[in-house]
């Protein structure tokens, strides 16, 4: 059964993507930590990073590089954070998250709700930047 994510790569279920490549794409979480929060997959469905290939793996964390110096150049913060913690979707990613200091990181931190007119604002200054 496709995870939520292969689902979002494949156009199935809608997200608010800020950079797509054949390979990787990246959408903002819908609950994020923080304003800016995205999430950086592979196209390829596997559940656990390191049984990516190396070369998947290398790539994806060089798209991440990309997506985050565009998070950066728009969100206010001292720089972005980088985490995978991999049980939430059984598919690989790795947070991208906007932090000013190293509780900014705390996933059993209260989530934001953002509308979707926030998400899509968000979106679209990020996607903007990746340009």
């Amino acid at each position: 059964m496709p995870t939520i994510f292969s689902r979002i790569a494949r156009k199935e279920l809608p997200a608010h993507i800020v950079a797509e490549n054949e390979n990787y794409i990246a959408f903002l979480d819908i609950n994020p930590l923080v304003e800016g929060h995205t999430l950086v997959i592979p196209k390829q469905e596997v559940d656990y990073i390191f049984d990516l290939e190396d070369d998947v793996l290398a790539g994806l964390h060089v798209f991440a590089k990309k997506v985050a110096k565009a998070i950066e150049s728009v969100v206010e913060c001292e720089r972005i954070g980088v985490t995978v913690i991999g049980l939430e979707v059984p598919h690989a990613h790795v947070h991208l998250v906007p932090i000013n200091g190293m509780d900014d990181m705390n996933f059993s931190h209260m989530k934001l709700s953002p509308t979707k007119e926030e998400l899509a604002a968000m979106a679209g200054k990020i996607n903007k930047a990746m340009s």
